[in-house]
């Protein structure tokens, strides 16, 4: 890239950044310290503030960057992550958004403790919510990686990798010091800024084509390099059984993956009320379905204007497929439309990513301090230092995933948030569903249960494709391959759901049926609720 496009957008980053952080430091030196403050922002939210947060939080780099990027290089089957993604939302608002909101105080363990032995329960769930974190916290990273060596020219590695650390210092910084109410501020002006990029973007391509969707598909479909078959399921996934069940593995992660998500979780707990959750879901689902919707566009775009050639040697996972089609539409390489549209995409994918890391990293560390942390020292843990174990678990959270993203750097940003989100729906939605509807689980339950789906669902992923045994792996050069599917929700989901049942039929302890009547009223009512 020209100096143009880099001084111009570096000046971008450094606005978003610099704005980010004012919104810090002022929320900082006007909070009292509590944990509802800390962790749910004093729950002063309104609905249409908090689902454009949900919606800041959900639309990430996977969503901006990778899904474009897939859709460019593989056509039909990269529109999947739009379609599951969206699909997901469904889940959340009909099975768990409202009773959530009642059940829970600020993480997803408050639920489940409600009527089971906190500890064993408690630990688990905070095991499991890090991991899911974690995953997510990667995925980040990697496009942010990407992101910056596009700007470079792709050849800096040394730019690439303290772009990684950079993203983490700041997510620590966010989070330590303003915890949900600056994250939740910072996800809105996010939010704002992603959707009239997106909008702005998708209108230039539908004119670029004189409104004529089917021209574009025609135009991406002769681009590509695969004909009519871009355009036809089967290109990513079809070349077998194995890719197949891969397709249906990955579908079920995405649809059932979002109501699992700690960060989304804790999302609910910032309203005063659970009618005030439920719009909020309302709002956030207006924002990303017309996100989504999108994202087809721009992909397809990419693949017709820039080429799927071309995005791929620029990237070989797809990653920089909307930057380099803003540089298209705004005039290409050289000329001031191009550089000026170039960088502020650019920026919004910079500040997307830095505000979703806020988000992640602010729910991981909650989960640490409120439930592995306060389960721990439960007789004499307080509020203060509860919060400032919190700030501290950041750090550590952020440090893991910036190893973890410097490692992952190659690999296609959406495909990790595919596997965060097959962990999610194996360890933390089965417990969830079962806590909030089964009259007869135990404690036994809930603990087999969450370990029962992420214990596979980690272990398929170090002996699966992603992993070694092939060019694109994280260790390309040893080969310790067994699981042929590169998305482990296909077996890790039903194992989870399978030790919860169990776990439960085999328990000694009788099931505590009053607590379970006392959640389902209050879970469908709020009365008692936080």
């Amino acid at each position: 890239m020209t100096g143009d496009h880099q001084t111009l957008a570096l000046l971008l980053f450094s606005a978003f950044i610099a704005a980010t952080l004012a919104i810090t430091t002022w929320v900082s030196r006007n909070r009292h310290g509590s944990a509802e403050e800390f962790y749910a922002g004093g729950r002063l939210f309104s609905p249409m503030e908090n689902g454009f947060a949900i919606a800041g939080d959900y639309m990430s780099a996977a969503s901006f960057l990778g899904i474009s990027g897939l859709i460019a290089l593989f056509g039909y089957d990269g529109m999947l992550y739009s379609v599951g993604f969206l699909v997901a939302w469904l889940v959340v608002l009909l099975l768990v958004a409202e009773l959530v909101r009642n059940c829970g105080r600020f993480t997803l363990a408050d639920v489940v403790a409600s009527r089971m032995s906190e500890r064993p329960v408690r630990i688990a769930s905070g095991t499991s919510s890090v991991t899911v974190s974690v995953l997510y916290l990667v995925a980040q990273m990697v496009g942010a990686g990407s992101l910056v060596a596009l700007l470079l020219g792709g050849s800096s590695e040394a730019a690439r990798s303290w772009t990684v650390v950079g993203v983490g210092a700041l997510m620590v910084i966010y989070v330590s010091l303003g915890g949900m109410r600056a994250t939740t501020w910072i996800q809105i002006v996010k939010a704002v800024l992603l959707m009239a990029g997106a909008v702005t973007m998708t209108v230039l391509v539908m004119v670029r084509f004189h409104g004529d969707f089917n021209q574009l598909l025609i135009s991406a479909a002769d681009r590509s390099g695969h004909g009519r078959d871009f355009l036809s399921p089967g290109l990513k996934y079809g070349g077998g059984w194995i890719a197949r069940f891969d397709f249906i593995s990955l579908g079920l992660a995405l649809v059932l993956g979002t109501a699992g998500l700690p960060h989304i979780l804790s999302r609910f707990y910032t309203v005063p009320t659970a009618r005030a959750a439920r719009r909020s879901v309302v709002w956030s689902i207006g924002l990303i379905g017309s996100f989504y919707l999108m994202t087809i566009v721009l992909g397809f775009g990419a693949a017709a204007i820039v080429g799927s050639d071309a995005v791929r040697t620029s990237n070989a996972a797809g990653n920089t497929a909307v930057p380099l089609l803003a540089l298209n539409l705004g005039g290409g390489a050289g000329s001031t439309g191009g550089t000026v549209l170039f960088a502020v995409v650019a920026a919004i994918a910079f500040a997307t990513i830095l505000a979703v890391v806020a988000g992640i990293t602010l729910a991981s560390s909650a989960s640490v301090a409120h439930d592995l942390y306060a389960s721990l020292r439960r007789k004499h843990a307080k509020q203060r230092s509860e919060v400032a174990v919190a700030r501290i678990a950041a750090a550590g959270i952020g440090a893991v995933a910036i190893a973890l993203g410097l490692l992952a750097r190659d690999l296609n940003v959406a495909f990790l948030v595919g596997l965060a989100f097959a962990v999610a729906a194996s360890a933390n939605l089965p417990v969830l569903l079962y806590s909030l509807f089964w009259r007869n689980f135990t404690t036994r339950g809930a603990v087999w249960s969450v370990y029962g789906g992420l214990i596979p669902a980690v272990l398929l992923v170090l002996v699966s494709p992603v992993v070694s045994g092939r060019a694109g792996a994280l260790f390309p050069g040893v080969d310790f391959q067994v699981f042929p599917l590169e998305n482990p929700g296909l077996v890790s989901i039903p194992l989870g759901f399978l030790a919860g049942w169990l776990g439960t039929v085999l328990s000694s302890e009788p099931p505590n049926r009053a607590k379970h009547a006392e959640t389902e009223v209050r879970s469908l009512t709020g009365a008692g609720a936080v």
